[in-house]
């Protein structure tokens, strides 16, 4: 049976990007707009800020890279941060008018990462190479967002919130190069698709951002499961873990307050007892030097 329970009671503005770090058996997580990055660690039972960028600079979203090193996506600014320091070292960047939202590394290393939209212009999905050359991949998207690949790495699975979809593509792991987009789910007007993860049966959860849970998707995009969660926004999910069995979801307040947004807004969550679990997810290798 599953159990879901609130193990940090952070009131994040925007909580995402969950990501387990094996390394050091702990879960990784942002506050967006403040570039606040959290760390929990799961034996402890407790949180910690483990990083906060300079000038109130967001942070979209983070990789980790093969060395433990964490590649942290802010506003428009890719940065190498080593745990335990006190600030990020500059890697490259792409120029854009917004920050990043969301990103992902694929099986070779990359890096797909998504931009927000701007006052005159929507946003794109970049790749950034092992070189750490950027290329736009997806142009024109109205809020990039959730992204996860099949577990035979033949697909690629990428949100956009606003047309409220999730589309699939062929992916081909030699060149990183993304074809044959198809809508993979529709959803209705229960919420706006967010972050997602893919799990050991190649089922798609996907957060619900104004929906109050995650819907997990078989491989033919029908709905087979959900966990409803106390807050309105739940934006990310991720399976985490020594087992990778426990999911975890994060939540956002996103200016609001718990009386509208719920008694749990803001807060990360875990659910337990779950019938699937997930997979490590992939190590970005971009260079830094």
């Amino acid at each position: 049976m599953t159990r879901l329970e609130r193990v940090a009671d952070t009131r994040n503005d925007t909580g995402e990007g969950p990501l387990w770090h094996p390394d050091e058996g702990c879960l990784y997580w942002v506050d967006i707009p403040p570039g606040k990055l959290y760390r929990f660690d799961p034996d402890a039972g407790t949180h910690t800020l483990a990083y906060e960028a300079p000038g109130d600079q967001p942070i979209g979203g983070f990789t980790i890279q093969t060395d433990g090193s964490l590649l942290l996506f802010e506003d428009g600014r890719i940065s190498r941060w080593q745990p335990g320091s006190e600030s990020a070292e500059l890697v490259t960047g792409v120029d854009a008018d917004t920050r990043f939202n969301d990103v992902i590394a694929d099986p070779e290393g990359r890096v797909f990462c998504g931009t927000m939209p701007g006052e005159d212009s929507l946003g794109d999905l970049y790749r950034v190479d092992l070189d750490a050359t950027v290329t736009a991949v997806v142009e024109d998207v109205d809020i990039a967002n959730g992204m996860g690949f099949s577990g035979d790495g033949e697909t690629f699975y990428f949100t956009e919130s606003e047309a409220h979809r999730i589309y699939a593509f062929d992916y081909d792991r030699t060149t990183g190069e993304l074809s044959n987009r198809r809508t993979f789910v529709e959803t209705a007007d229960d919420g706006i698709p967010d972050g997602l993860t893919v799990d050991e049966d190649d089922c798609v959860w996907s957060a619900r951002w104004n929906g109050g849970r995650a819907v997990r998707y078989d491989p033919t995009g029908t709905p087979v499961e959900e966990i409803t969660v106390p807050a309105r926004k739940v934006s990310s999910v991720t399976f985490a873990g020594p087992e990778y069995d426990d999911l975890y979801l994060t939540t956002a307040l996103d200016g609001g307050d718990r009386d509208g947004e719920g008694e749990g807004a803001g807060a990360l969550f875990r659910a337990t007892g779950l019938e699937t679990g997930g997979r490590e997810e992939f190590r970005s290798r971009i260079e830094t030097e």
